[in-house]
């Protein structure tokens, strides 16, 4: 696959002194989807920003299509579209003005044909002649989505495109993005909905503190962070862990009626075996045994939560 964009060494700090940005390095291919996670204040929106062109680096180069976003900045920012966080919509303009005046800001001449196509795409046809104020939180969030794609970018940034949206509009709009995959767009997520990066992106990005500290498959990041948990549940409750199976890692539910014991999956041993091993020799009653993944979420935690170095990928 093709690089599009291509980061190296970025930084940015800021006049006060705040480093908001530290080398940060980093290569996105064509037609994938990585999601940027992080804290409130990590660089995500800061990273996004300066290679959509509103934020100037102070240090470090990136170039989207193979165009120097400072030195030719006209050519790299025709490759991008721009979702922010913020709705930001004029409240009396037809929504299908919208997405056609946002055409017309990058020389771009009408395509009705297309703009219908987008539209349809994002559920909004049938509210194209309606006024953005008369949209729900949800509608006007795919009217943005709409404007970034007026003019048919390269490369779609997605800063936090769920905020505020239910459950099931939540639903569709993943499987819009998974469309625009399948399009060839390539797609730069950032998220504070876990279950959203780890169902949609190809890649996740850990950003803590301005530092990149690691870009992996998503696949790979769980099973290299991830732990298991084993839920041993009981036939008969016990009053407390026998003192044969202290030091083992166990933990007793509230009610007594089941044991959960995390293990590393990349272990040689698991010690899973040994320990219903030793359940049976105490004469506890096993009715079932169940298990279950770390979620993103744990091992989002457990990375920014502990120091690490710097790895990128």
């Amino acid at each position: 696959m093709t690089a599009i964009i291509q980061i190296e060494n970025l930084s940015k700090q800021y006049g006060s002194g705040t480093r908001a940005l530290s080398d940060v390095s980093l290569s996105i291919e064509e037609g994938e989807i990585i999601a940027l996670l992080g804290p409130n204040g990590a660089g995500k929106t800061t990273l996004i920003s300066i290679i959509c062109g509103l934020v100037v680096p102070t240090g470090g180069t990136v170039r989207v299509g193979g165009h120097d976003i400072r030195t030719d900045w006209r050519a790299a920012r025709k490759l991008i579209g721009l979702v922010p966080q913020e709705i930001a919509l004029e409240p009396f303009e037809k929504v299908i003005n919208c997405v056609r005046f946002t055409r017309g800001l990058y020389g771009e001449g009408h395509d009705d044909a297309y703009i219908e196509k987008v539209l349809r795409s994002l559920a909004l046809w049938d509210k194209r002649d309606a006024a953005t104020r008369e949209l729900s939180g949800g509608m006007k969030r795919r009217v943005l989505i709409a404007k970034a794609l007026a003019h048919r970018p390269k490369v779609l940034f997605l800063d936090e495109p769920t905020a505020g949206v239910d459950v099931a509009l939540r639903r569709e709009m993943w499987e819009v993005v998974d469309q625009l995959r399948r399009d060839g767009v390539t797609i730069i997520l950032t998220t504070h909905y876990l279950e959203e990066a780890e169902e949609m992106a190809d890649r996740v990005g850990v950003i803590n503190k301005g530092q990149l500290l690691l870009v992996k498959p998503t696949s790979e990041l769980m099973g290299e962070f991830g732990k298991k948990t084993l839920t041993v549940e009981l036939t008969a409750p016990l009053s407390a862990i026998p003192d044969d199976l202290l030091g083992r890692g166990l933990r007793l539910s509230p009610d007594g009626r089941a044991l959960t014991y995390e293990y590393d999956t990349r272990a040689e041993r698991t010690g899973i075996a040994h320990l219903l091993g030793d359940l049976a020799g105490q004469g506890i009653k096993v009715r079932d045994v169940s298990t279950r993944q770390s979620s993103l979420e744990e091992v989002f935690m457990t990375l920014v939560s502990e120091p690490r170095q710097e790895v990128t990928a």
